[in-house]
């Protein structure tokens, strides 16, 4: 039997979250979950994923479960939040213990698999930095069974990521995009993401700092990577790529 459309009510009322069923109301094959990154909210990954229109997929945009202090707005993933004394920039790196647990355990296992029906094979997620890093962790920590994928977008592995995660590849395929300059993707995190996961993609795009895709060139390796991926007998449109 296919899984069922998730409805707020399949997770706890603390996940903020908002659910796109799949165009034309298609049938709900495969489920992607956004995850933005550090100071934004799930807004954006909302209309992100009604863009991005994948066939046969409904699309849950997740807000991190922690306000930015001082009335900065936004929200953020990490079990803590530091700030760099010389720059005053916060650390995108401060743990996602509880985030991962949201995910893997709230999300995943007990409302997209338990309540809704879903395998774990059928599920994909979608990061932006900090929220790409908490995609890669939760992959890393699923034990027992593969995602149908991760892409991170200059989100790495964390620091704090344990290390059972390490003792056995995951077989999760992972998409990661990265800026030519000024990426968090370094040459380390890359041997790191390869120590944990059997199958790694990296794609590098000519620009400067890692962002959200902004072209066709850019948003294309996503999309073949999608449709190599989602289980969907409708394939992936072509004008799909044609998102921002």
């Amino acid at each position: 039997m296919p899984g069922r459309l998730p409805t707020k009510g399949d997770f706890p009322s603390s996940v903020n979250l908002s659910i796109s069923p799949p165009p034309s109301s298609q049938q709900p094959t495969n489920v992607l979950i956004l995850l933005h990154g550090l100071g934004d909210t799930n807004e954006s990954f909302t209309n992100l994923g009604r863009q991005l229109s994948l066939p046969e997929t409904a699309c849950i945009a997740i807000q991190g479960p922690t306000p930015l202090p001082f009335e900065l707005g936004g929200f953020h993933w990490g079990d803590d939040l530091i700030f760099d004394q010389n720059t005053g920039e916060m650390d995108i790196d401060t743990g996602f213990k509880k985030s991962t647990r949201l995910i893997l355990e709230d999300v995943v296992r007990d409302g997209l698999i338990g309540k809704c029906g879903y395998k774990a094979r059928e599920i994909m997620i979608f990061g932006y930095a900090q929220g790409g890093m908490v995609g890669l962790q939760a992959a890393a920590e699923l034990e027992g069974d593969e995602l149908g994928g991760v892409i991170s977008i200059g989100g790495v592995l964390s620091l704090s990521l344990p290390l059972k995660a390490l003792n056995k590849k995951s077989k999760t395929p992972v998409l990661v995009c990265k800026a030519s300059r000024g990426s968090a993707v370094t040459s380390g995190a890359t041997t790191k993401l390869k120590d944990a996961f059997d199958f790694v993609e990296i794609r590098e795009w000519t620009k400067n700092g890692d962002g959200m895709p902004s072209n066709r060139e850019e948003m294309l390796p996503i999309m073949q990577f999608f449709a190599r991926r989602l289980r969907s007998t409708k394939g992936v449109p072509a004008g799909s790529v044609e998102i921002m």
